[in-house]
């Protein structure tokens, strides 16, 4: 499967092939104060799985802390991804991928929640701990 996204005036283009590793939702202050809502949609791929098809000039990376690169659009501001370096993965925002089915699986940093959904996924009260989390677990 191939998938073509882009920012939101355009400019940039944002190519994913083959099957992201995880989907889900992330709950943390950082992803929804930089997604501008209660709650960020994530696809994680591995980075060969990852490219920048056109407008590569018009990306700029936001490092808030050494765990999460995110990349915009210099020109519309439009969120792009953020790279997980620690992680090995690249989160492509699933709205920057329209075509994307996206089939949620979890939900991390439940325990800084402001929109509790009641959909039976596991919540994280942080990260599973392959991912370097409490692999905690919190009621719905």
């Amino acid at each position: 499967m191939r998938h073509v996204g882009n920012c939101l005036c355009g400019a940039v283009e944002v190519e994913v092939v083959g099957a992201p590793e995880a989907m889900g939702y992330c709950h943390c202050r950082s992803c929804r104060s930089w997604s501008g809502g209660p709650v960020n949609a994530f696809s994680l791929w591995k980075p060969n799985a990852v490219r920048i098809t056109a407008g590569s000039e018009h990306v700029a990376t936001f490092s808030k802390t050494p765990t999460s690169h995110r990349q915009y659009c210099k020109k519309c501001g439009g969120h792009l991804m953020t790279g997980h370096p620690s992680l090995g993965l690249i989160d492509v925002f699933a709205a920057t991928v329209p075509t994307l089915s996206f089939v949620p699986a979890v939900h991390v940093n439940y325990a800084e929640t402001v929109l509790p959904m009641r959909d039976e996924l596991p919540k994280f009260r942080d990260f599973p701990a392959e991912f370097g989390g409490s692999g905690a677990i919190v009621a719905e």
